[in-house]
This record gives C-alpha cells, structure tokens and sequence, in this order.
C-alpha cells in the first residue's frame, strides 16, 4: 500500500510544483490545478519512456558538453508536454529550459521530503 501513497502523493505534489513554476516564473502558465495535474503526469510519462532513448540517442553530444546537453532534453520533454495539452503553456525553449530547471528542483525538494516521510524503519 505505502508504494501506491507515495506514487500518488509524488504526483498530487508535482502538480503544485507546476502551479508554483507558473506562479514563479511568467513564461509557464497553468490553467487550473485539473490542467496541473494532466501535466504533470504527462511530464513524467515522458520523463519514463522518452527521456531514456534520447539520452542514449544523444550521448556522444551530452559527452562533449560534460552533461549539460541533459538539460536540454529536459527542456524538451517539458516544452513537448506543453505542446500536446490544452491548459498548460510554455512560451518557447528558453521559457521551457527555465521552467525545467525550478520544476526540477521543486521535484529534488519533493523526492527529498517523501523519502524522509515513507522511509523503512
């Protein structure tokens, strides 16, 4: 049961952290916490199946640039779910490269307090 909450509760908070994007940064809008909620699935989905091919895809040039080009793949996949979803608004790459990035974090803060919450005794 406690894998279920937790996939869950990750989700639920990785809608508010879209709406938090929004609110933070003006080149990403959220319609409504439903939209947020659309989005952030999508984004994940996206993150398990295409994220991994284009990292092998694209290796030789992530090599070269010591990693950074995996930022540019996260700008991406965030830019594409934007594309395919009504209620959810990037205004261009860089727009999508920034977003990413506080969504990132946002997720590392999300990820760091769920662990400590559903950690095995």
């Amino acid at each position: 049961m406690l894998p279920a909450m937790k996939l869950i509760l990750k989700w639920l908070l990785s809608a508010v952290a879209l709406l938090a994007v929004a609110y933070i940064y003006s080149g990403v809008q959220v319609a409504s916490f439903g939209s947020a909620l659309v989005a952030a699935f999508v984004i994940g989905l996206f993150n398990v199946i295409l994220r991994p091919i284009l990292v092998v895809l694209t290796l030789p040039v992530t090599i070269v640039t010591l990693g950074l080009f995996l930022f540019v793949i996260n700008a991406l996949l965030f830019w594409a779910a934007s594309g395919v979803l009504q209620g959810f608004a990037v205004q261009g790459f860089v727009a999508a490269l920034i977003g990413s990035l506080i969504y990132s974090a946002l997720g590392v803060l999300i990820e760091a307090a769920l662990g400590g919450l559903f950690a095995k005794a």
